[in-house]
């Protein structure tokens, strides 16, 4: 897999998955499942972006966990930026899937179209097209792309804390 940390270039790593988290109460670990979002995309369907913001909005706000005050905004930008680009760019379907914990926030949209995306410096005069893997890389605490054997995964992380 590769990642992408802000200030920085790839960084390989192992596999991420937060299927759950470990609750400590009285020197008990139980596991707890995490708080997950998981909506398959239909391949041009535009409704989906405001679909998504909500649902992601929806999760976020039963998490109620405290913290970064400007999680919520810029997981929604970015979610959307990564459905758009899904449903945009290919002719298939995705799958978006958004997993909290206390680490934070990760978020990934995978589709079955194997062309990795680019990452593009926008220019000024090339309308709004071309920003939306610009703004997660600003924006993320983490981002990256993870192949499948069928297709992608584009994903970011928000940390709970500010750094």
């Amino acid at each position: 897999m590769e990642r992408q940390v802000r200030g920085g270039g790839p960084v390989a790593i192992g596999a991420f998955s937060a299927k759950t988290v470990e609750d400590k109460s009285d020197d008990v670990t139980e596991r707890v499942p995490a708080p997950q979002l998981r909506r398959r995309l239909g391949r041009a369907d535009l409704r989906a972006v405001p679909e998504a913001r909500r649902a992601l909005r929806e999760l976020l706000r039963q998490w109620g966990r405290p913290g970064r005050t400007d999680l919520p905004d810029i997981a929604e930008l970015l979610t959307s930026e990564l459905v758009t680009n899904a449903i945009v760019h290919t002719d298939h379907d995705a799958v978006l899937t958004a997993t909290v914990g206390p680490r934070g926030l990760h978020v990934e949209v995978r589709d079955f179209v194997a062309r990795r995306p680019r990452l593009r410096l926008p220019v000024a005069d090339d309308g709004t097209n071309g920003r939306g893997l610009f703004l997660v890389q600003s924006l993320a605490d983490a981002w990256g792309v993870r192949a499948h054997g069928v297709g992608k995964a584009v994903w970011f992380e928000l940390a709970a804390e500010a750094a």
